[in-house]
């Protein structure tokens, strides 16, 4: 399973910069990025591997907020999807 993100973004730089502080909280949640992408100065996409669905969200609910927060992060839309 896998979880698509795209958020919402003031700045990139400090988008970032929380992200990647994230990381050990992400991976305590089940998800390892795969892929992070940027839309345009505003949206950013990141791909995870869900390696634990009930975590994941949890965190989504949760942890996820606290995040955002920090990280300028103005909506987000969230799905997981499984290979067909």
């Amino acid at each position: 399973m896998q979880l698509i993100v795209r958020y919402s973004i003031q700045d990139y730089t400090g988008f970032r910069t929380a992200f990647d502080a994230d990381t050990e909280d992400r991976g305590n949640a089940g998800l390892s990025l795969l892929q992070l992408w940027t839309e345009d100065a505003g949206h950013a996409w990141a791909l995870f591997e869900v390696n634990d669905a009930k975590a994941a969200r949890d965190w989504l609910s949760g942890a996820a907020a606290v995040f955002a927060s920090q990280a300028g992060v103005t909506a987000t839309d969230a799905h997981f999807l499984e290979t067909a």
